[in-house]
């Protein structure tokens, strides 16, 4: 574990969150208009939207340095997204136990060896969500196919840990998730946190 730096420390007084109204509401966000007072004593509107699952992104490595990918359209930014095997869990369950059913229902994966690499804030300035990032290892077939519901339509291409990078580098992976993930899936292969036949074989 590495020593906390001087500087990683709080500096402030915290914003204060006074009464709350929900303006908005469904099944997976909220949203709710917050009478606040900023760090600086200043009074503010502060609208969050709130998260009632969290983001799980899974990165399953198999042992020649190969990842999977899924390819799917994405609605909000009407677009064709490659990324990570990746959804939400509901917050009142184990994110581990999302991870793995996630990557079963997207790719008819399992894994032996289940390591819980990040775990960060997506968009903290209007978001409470959290991210929930996991290394997949010793793979093998769950289930025959894919199991989707009704809105998707998911395509899987396994591809070397190498190439996705590169190709996440080259701005064509847009999607967060997947680039923070892969960029920390470097960071472990070069730093010696990972197997030396792994990390070769990713880095090769």
């Amino acid at each position: 574990m590495m020593a906390k730096p001087a500087w990683l420390r709080s500096h402030g007084k915290p914003w204060v969150r006074g009464p709350g109204a929900v303006v908005y509401d469904n099944p997976w966000i909220s949203v709710t208009e917050y009478a606040a007072t900023a760090p600086t004593g200043a009074p503010a509107r502060y609208g969050l939207v709130g998260f009632k699952n969290y983001a799980i992104a899974i990165l399953p490595l198999y042992d020649d340095g190969s990842t999977v990918l899924v390819g799917q359209n994405r609605f909000p930014a009407a677009d064709y997204s490659w990324e990570l095997p990746e959804g939400g869990g509901p917050v009142d369950e184990d994110p581990l136990e999302s991870a793995k059913r996630e990557l079963a229902e997207e790719t008819g994966l399992q894994a032996a060896e289940w390591h819980e690499v990040m775990r960060t804030q997506l968009s903290n300035s209007v978001t409470d969500e959290l991210m929930f990032g996991y290394l997949a290892l010793g793979l093998s077939r769950a289930r025959a196919g894919q199991e989707m519901d009704d809105t998707e339509a998911l395509e899987v291409a396994r591809v070397p840990f190498r190439e996705a990078l590169d190709v996440a580098m080259a701005g064509e992976i847009k999607d967060m998730l997947t680039v923070a993930m892969l960029l920390k899936a470097y960071h472990m292969a070069r730093e010696g946190l990972l197997a030396p036949a792994l990390a070769r074989a990713m880095l090769g």
